[in-house]
């Protein structure tokens, strides 16, 4: 999001931002923006995070099955419960604070631009009655384009079921399996939370997923470069990319690092913002399989200094991954597979060697890896040497570079940089005051008008009215004939 209010800000606009008195992420004095801070607490601060992922690769560590699988989205579902009875809270202490929605309603903005994956930005908007614009990949429902556009289970696979949109007939089950239960999770954990609170602020008669349905514009944070091809709608937007620039000179002290490995060049490792360290045990195996290579290593990590770490390998708290990803020396990027990291290596065109941990990762991986971009491996059953010898596939097999580099050409060849797109969809949302033309009303039909359930309905029933008729018909005129062939035989 910052990269966005940043970009609007370089337009001459003003740009306020509401936060929580919380928030880790989002600071409270900026130069691109004027923040709201409520003394509230969203519940989304940086133990809860770091906690909930640490939570999660311990249960991932305890074997890989579908007991495993089934513990990992239950307690996926239940934090994600507990985030949305968060914001609930949060949301109804700012509407009964009068002197704020008050200072809201009078700076008169021209739209709210939010991330729907948390609903407080959606609740906030329609509250305001205010052009609605999304940066989103994920709504509280799940994939952003299931809200809102035609996605049929036979070719638009499921978030977490690592299926391409060429699936066999098993495949399909599985995939409309997990629609199932994803539904069940969603109707569970997520909606029982607004129902209360959107009757009392927004009216008994709207429903919670219209409200992200009406939406005037969802900047999609992804392309067709990534995403497998699926049904779209005219208000969606894609910006897949829109934060990557052109690499910057290194700072001095990671130039001279990178300069030092000579011919056979470097390999970059980071796990995201979330995941700073990892188990002693794992991160032993990984040190000492860096430690084999010809190659430099520079790895994001703030744990303990593995006991096994080579004379090759640079430790840093933080690296600028995007420049270092630009440099002609890198030869590989190691990584958890979070969208923005993925993006990046597709714009640089940097293979990657994927180490998925949780969320969606893993399906942002295999979306690489069916493309011969990359390659993944289990990070809860690898060991020092299946970590060396994906390293080395993936440094030595040329077409892992080929396909990356296919990938980044293709991003690149479009007529405007995604950013350049996104403003200029988020301006034309303020000088016409939404969108409501590229906006489908499917949203405001029910489920049996939507699917033609009740036009079928008419028309079979139609049909069995002509065929009943019809078939009357023919039984009367047999009786007639059969009454008028009897009279005659007695004549």
């Amino acid at each position: 999001m910052k990269v966005i209010v940043e970009g609007l800000h370089s337009r001459g606009h003003q740009v306020s931002v509401v936060r929580s008195s919380d928030s880790w992420y989002i600071k409270e004095t900026s130069p691109f923006y004027t923040s709201i801070t409520l003394d509230i607490e969203s519940g989304f601060g940086e133990n809860f995070i770091t906690t909930f992922v640490a939570q999660l690769l311990e249960t991932q560590r305890e074997g890989k099955s579908a007991w495993t699988r089934f513990k990992l989205e239950m307690e996926q579902a239940q934090k994600a419960s507990e985030l949305h009875e968060n914001t609930c809270k949060m949301l109804e202490m700012l509407f009964e604070n009068k002197e704020v929605i008050q200072s809201l309603h009078k700076a008169k903005y021209d739209l709210v631009l939010t991330d729907p994956a948390i609903p407080g930005g959606v609740i906030l908007g329609h509250y305001l009655r205010l052009p609605l614009v999304f940066n989103v990949r994920w709504t509280s429902q799940g994939e952003g384009h299931l809200s809102i556009a035609p996605s049929p289970l036979s070719y638009v696979p499921m978030t977490g079921t690592e299926l391409s949109d060429k699936m066999s007939f098993l495949q399909r089950l599985l995939n409309v399996i997990i629609f199932g239960f994803t539904e069940y999770q969603i109707s569970q954990y997520v909606l029982p939370n607004y129902v209360c609170l959107i009757e009392k602020y927004l009216g008994p008669d709207t429903d919670y997923l219209s409200l992200f349905q009406a939406a005037d514009l969802w900047l999609m944070r992804v392309d067709f470069v990534f995403e497998f091809p699926r049904p779209t709608m005219p208000n969606v937007v894609y910006m897949g990319g829109f934060q990557c620039k052109p690499a910057k000179p290194l700072p001095q002290h990671l130039e001279e690092f990178v300069q030092s490995s000579g011919e056979h060049g470097v390999i970059i490792m980071s796990l995201g913002t979330l995941i700073g360290e990892l188990p002693h045990d794992l991160a032993d195996e990984i040190a000492a399989a860096f430690a084999k290579l010809p190659q430099k290593v520079i790895w994001r990590y703030k744990g303990d200094r593995p006991a096994t770490l080579g004379n090759n390998t640079l430790l840093v708290d933080w690296m600028p991954q995007s420049d270092l990803l630009g440099h002609p020396k890198i030869k590989l990027f190691v990584a958890h597979g979070g969208t923005n990291g993925v993006q990046e290596a597709i714009y640089h065109g940097v293979p990657i060697l994927g180490l998925p941990l949780i969320f969606d990762q893993r399906d942002n991986l295999f979306r690489i890896e069916v493309r011969g971009a990359g390659k993944i491996i289990d990070i809860f059953t690898m060991n020092e040497d299946t970590f060396f010898q994906g390293i080395q596939e993936v440094l030595n097999e040329p077409s892992y570079k080929k396909n990356m580099q296919r990938l980044s050409r293709l991003h690149r060849d479009q007529p405007m940089k995604p950013l350049d797109t996104a403003l200029f969809w988020i301006e034309f949302v303020m000088r016409h005051k939404g969108a409501a033309h590229l906006r489908t009303e499917s949203y405001r039909l029910p489920w049996y008008s939507y699917h033609s359930v009740d036009v079928m309905l008419l028309l079979v029933g139609v049909v069995l009215i002509i065929l009943g008729t019809f078939a009357a018909l023919i039984r009367c005129l047999c009786s007639i004939v059969h009454a008028d062939g009897t009279f005659r035989r007695k004549g």
